[in-house]
Parts: structure tokens; C-alpha cells; sequence
């Protein structure tokens, strides 16, 4: 007699850290998070199905999380990019600045090591509405300073990247003007 197995699930294979598949997996679903496992396949060097099992594994071992779309900030009229950074009484975590994440001009906050408590990533309609998020920050007791460093272009923005360096260069840049700049 013949077994039915079309509802049978088989259990993904245990999770035993990154190797460069893995990776560049990771990396053509940051760039597009809706590319058919069979282009991504082509991409590394799989098969669809092995590309399949390899998301199942990573998403199981929370590798990622969740699927999202990047928004275009002008588009939702929020151009102004600024971090901001908040010199607080204590460690800088507490639940009155975390009551600041209802904002939704705020994108990030961490909290640092080094000269200020906290670093709030934050996006607004213009200097006005940065003003306003500004006036928020200073109300929350123990807030004591902020500097705020408002973003002319970004030149590099992208989300973490699942590639590490292996081996860091020696020199930053090989142009002459690098060149002359190293020798100072």
C-alpha cells in the first residue's frame, strides 16, 4: 500500500552558522526581498529548492525577520535627515527617553559609549518640524544637552550588510591625493 506524503513536513536541517551561500542569500534578499528563489539560485550558484531549505534554516534561527519595503523619505515628506545626540543624566536608557520612540520622525535610537548618552536617528519635514522633535527631547526630565548634526547628502545608506571583510587593505586608497594625505 502505497504512503500519502503530500502533508508531511519535513524539518528544516539544524542551523549551524553562515557559510558564503548563506550569505549570498542574505545579500540578494536585502537588495530584493521578493526575487524568485530561482533567480536568487542563479545568483549563488543553487538550486531553487536548496535556496528554499537555506531561508526556511535562517529564518527559523531568527538570521532575519520579517520582510519590509524601503520607503523614499521625500515621497512621505520627511527630507530632512539629522542624528541627534542627547547627553542625559544616568546611562541615557530609561523609560522617559524611550517614550520618545512614539514619534515617528524617529527612526533609531542607541544608546553609546563615548562623550553622549544616546543617538537618535531622525527624519522630519523641514528645520520646523526638526525644531518641534528638538523641543520633545529637551522636555523629558535628565535631558541635559543635544547636538544635532543635520545630514546635507548621504553617501552611503543601506541596511546590515550579511558580507564581513576578511582581510582589511593596508591603505585607504591608492590615488595620489590619498597618497599625499597618508604621507602627512
Amino acid at each position: 500500500m502505497k504512503q500519502k506524503t503530500e502533508k508531511i513536513r519535513r524539518e528544516p536541517a539544524p542551523y549551524v552558522g553562515l557559510d558564503q551561500f548563506d550569505r549570498k542569500i542574505l545579500g540578494e534578499l536585502s537588495a530584493d526581498a521578493r526575487k524568485p528563489y530561482i533567480e536568487i539560485g542563479k545568483s549563488v550558484g543553487l538550486s531553487a529548492p536548496a535556496v528554499h531549505e537555506r531561508v526556511k534554516r535562517m529564518r527559523a534561527a531568527n538570521v532575519f525577520f520579517g520582510t519590509t519595503i524601503q520607503i523614499n523619505p521625500a515621497a512621505v515628506g520627511k527630507p530632512l535627515l539629522a542624528f541627534i545626540h542627547v547627553e542625559a543624566d544616568g546611562w541615557g536608557k530609561n523609560e522617559r527617553l524611550m517614550s520618545l520612540s512614539r514619534f515617528p520622525e524617529i527612526e533609531d535610537m542607541h544608546s553609546v559609549a563615548g562623550d553622549t548618552s544616546l543617538i537618535i536617528k531622525a527624519r522630519t519635514s523641514d528645520a520646523l518640524g526638526l525644531e518641534h522633535l528638538l523641543s520633545q527631547i529637551y522636555a523629558v526630565p535628565g535631558v541635559r544637552s543635544t547636538k544635532t548634526y543635520v545630514v546635507l547628502s548621504s553617501l552611503v545608506e543601506r541596511p546590515a550588510h550579511p558580507e564581513t571583510t576578511r582581510e582589511w587593505p593596508k591603505h585607504i586608497a591608492s590615488s595620489p591625493v590619498a597618497e599625499k594625505t597618508l604621507r602627512r
